[in-house]
């Protein structure tokens, strides 16, 4: 072939599988999926943690086979007979179930953390916002007394918006509830640590989720009460860029640590040993 003889052929395209890569959310990188999945929804690039639903939790911090779910059967309850212009509450709790696969937006039961049994409860964002109610704090309530009955720790992980409108005063009310459940655990002597991650809102960040023996959030986590705009409209100031998230709550005092989801599982470990008084 002569030097300035051009080939005709086309160039092969290398094709890219598709659904070979994630995208991260925040910094846009490109990650393979199966490394992505791997670390739990963890960004290798720049720590995002993703949100992530309750049985991937269980998969991140229970041993294999050890998980044993209860009280699965409780359901959203429609005291008011809500309705709005998008419909009716029952119609949105049925749709959530279909989409989740959960009855409510917490799933409890007790698993092994490197052989040592405890009481879980796992809020799952999914399910209406991981809202409040009735069901989700009877839920709490009773994981609760299964630890004190079993003289076992809790560990509660907060995901949620807040409290679920739909059912009105009967919602705010779960607060004093739960609050009340774990109370017990404090005056047996027995741990409770509360895990916040993205978000945790108005009523769950206002009672269960902030009373733990340990307060812990994974990196970046938003935890507040009200969201930052209504504050900044209530206030007519501009707040600090980093505020209401979980290294903001650190610095400020509200919370004992941060740690990343990949070190959570020995965290907890130490800490339950801790507390139960166990040698580590």
């Amino acid at each position: 072939m002569g030097w300035f003889t051009r080939s005709t052929a086309k160039k092969q395209q290398t094709e890219i599988p598709e659904g070979l890569f994630a995208v991260c959310p925040r910094c846009k990188a490109h990650i393979y999926k199966d490394e992505y999945e791997n670390a739990f929804k963890v960004c290798s690039k720049c720590n995002y943690h993703e949100r992530i639903t309750a049985a991937e939790r269980i998969r991140l911090i229970v041993d294999k086979g050890t998980f044993r779910e209860f009280n699965a059967g409780i359901k959203p309850n429609d005291p008011l007979g809500f309705k709005d212009a998008k419909g009716t509450y029952q119609e949105k709790a049925e749709s959530a179930i279909a989409k989740t696969g959960l009855h409510e937006a917490v799933v409890t039961g007790s698993g092994d953390i490197h052989g040592l049994r405890t009481t879980i409860a796992i809020m799952d964002f999914r399910f209406l916002g991981g809202s409040l109610a009735s069901a989700t704090g009877e839920k709490i309530l009773l994981a609760a007394e299964h630890a004190l009955r079993m003289k076992r720790a809790l560990l509660i992980f907060s995901a949620s918006g807040g409290a679920r409108m739909h059912e009105g005063i009967v919602s705010l009310m779960q607060m004093a509830k739960t609050c009340a459940g774990i109370a017990k655990l404090d005056r047996a002597g027995l741990p409770y640590i509360s895990i916040m991650t993205d978000p945790t809102y108005g009523g769950v960040s206002a009672s269960y989720a902030t009373v733990g023996d340990i307060n812990i959030a994974e990196p970046g986590a938003l935890i507040g009460f009200a969201g930052r705009r209504v504050i900044e409209q209530t206030i007519k100031e501009k707040l600090p860029d980093d505020f209401q998230t979980a290294e903001y709550l650190l610095d400020h005092g509200f919370l004992d640590a941060i740690v990343n989801r990949a070190e959570l599982k020995e965290y907890l470990h130490s800490m339950l040993l801790y507390g139960l008084g166990k040698k580590v």
